[in-house]
């Protein structure tokens, strides 16, 4: 057990010490009315741990998702303000932040390793001004890129050498379509 583990669990044994104590010196007289207290609100935390798991398995069936048609693509506006949408690229689905600030696509070295780039073998001699500051990048070509009805043999893309929660898909790709952004929708056609 580490020095920061141990320091949590000493800290969460004297807090439930402290709880329990109360408790018994509350309910000296009437543990029976206490232990019902007790087991009413477990069962009211389970229900609540139980509720917001059941939300996580089926927000994306209620929260509307990346519609696509014959003509376009239609992506809905996330709970985080930006849009989100998945390409298949090599034939793996890979999800970008849709960033129209961003020149190029970057991906996250998370998301380079999953598409079977050597990130660590990568020359990162290219660098560019991030939000965040300057970062070092390395020039990679994707191959067998799908977006709904639309394929490209090929794709220009930077890898992150810095941390990034995502990938960002920019005006490199986006430039490709038309752009239409209404009602909370971006709608993409070519």
């Amino acid at each position: 057990m580490g020095g920061d583990n141990f320091g949590q669990f000493l800290y969460l044994g004297l807090l439930l010490a402290a709880v329990l104590g109360w408790a018994f010196a509350e309910y000296r007289g009437r543990l029976g009315q206490g232990l019902r207290g007790l087991l009413a609100w477990g069962m009211i935390l389970v229900g609540l741990m139980a509720g917001y798991g059941l939300w996580q398995d089926i927000r994306h069936n209620v929260i509307a998702s990346q519609r696509e048609t014959a003509q376009t693509v239609e992506i809905p506006r996330s709970d985080d303000g930006h849009y989100h949408l998945t390409l298949t690229i090599s034939g793996q689905p890979m999800r970008f932040m849709v960033d129209t600030g961003a020149s190029g696509v970057v991906l996250s070295q998370r998301d380079a390793a999953r598409l079977g780039i050597d990130v660590a073998g990568l020359v990162y001699a290219g660098r560019s001004q991030t939000a965040n500051g300057i970062v070092r990048t390395a020039r990679v070509r994707l191959t067998d890129v799908t977006l709904g009805p639309y394929h490209d043999d090929s794709l220009g893309a930077w890898v992150n050498e810095g941390e990034m929660d995502g990938s960002l898909l920019g005006m490199d790709y986006l430039g490709r379509y038309a752009i239409e952004i209404a009602a909370d929708r971006m709608i993409l056609r070519r």
